[in-house]
């Protein structure tokens, strides 16, 4: 349970990439019909987002949304791992009728700490499409403006999925150029010190799994009284 809690957080801090838009953006300056000319480029979009100042705001947000919803989850979970405790205690010595009501009690809970897990998921995906799409709309913009600017008529997007990208090399990467462009036109209020603001919960690395049972949460019965 304490990996599943874990995987929560990364829900309000690790951001899925949910962009609508697709893998690769192209700005031709040739005329029409003529074959063109330029510079491919690759970067990866998702990294792009999270790596803007915006992006880091943004997650230290939503860690910071979620992190009343996470300690009850890690409450209730204690509360069940307890249930557990005292029943293994009662083998043998406690009535069937004490072992059948820390059975249900902890079934009940269990229930109840799976649904609140799922609601969480539901509300941290929407919380992250909310931010991708707000975020990924500038994200089009300065792209567009970097591949003019720079005279590339394809940049390929390695993040998402499909990409048909076999091999590259690091200098055909403009992922850090094109955060820094980010940075320098949609620049954060506060600068700094708004995103070093201690954050509620322990950060993550990871994308959460989709919500399933957590295992281990439903006490098991106790061998009844003989």
């Amino acid at each position: 349970m304490n990996s599943r809690i874990t995987s929560f957080r990364t829900a309000a801090l690790a951001l899925v990439f949910v962009l609508s838009t697709g893998a690769t953006w192209a700005q031709a300056t040739a005329t029409p019909g003529a074959p063109a000319t330029g510079k491919v480029g690759v970067l990866n979009v998702r990294a792009a987002i999270l790596g803007t100042s915006e992006g880091k705001l943004a997650q230290a947000e939503l860690q910071s949304q979620f992190a009343p919803r996470q300690t009850e989850l890690e409450n209730m979970n204690k509360q069940i791992n307890d249930m557990r405790q005292r029943l293994a205690a009662c083998e043998g010595k406690c009535s069937q009728e004490e072992i059948a009501r820390l059975t249900t009690q902890g079934q009940r809970l269990a229930q109840q700490l799976e649904r609140k897990q799922n609601e969480m998921q539901e509300d941290a995906n929407a919380a992250q499409a909310d931010v991708f799409d707000r975020l990924g709309r500038k994200m089009n913009d300065v792209l567009d403006r970097y591949a003019r600017e720079n005279g590339y008529v394809v940049l390929l997007d390695y993040s998402a999925q499909n990409t048909p990208i076999v091999n590259f090399s690091n200098q055909a990467d403009v992922t850090q150029d094109i955060v820094r462009l980010y940075d320098q036109a949609y620049p954060v209020k506060g600068g700094a010190a708004a995103q070093s603001k201690p954050a509620a919960t322990k950060p993550a690395s990871t994308t959460p799994p989709p919500a399933t049972k957590p295992a281990g949460t439903q006490p098991p019965a106790a061998k009844p009284q003989q």
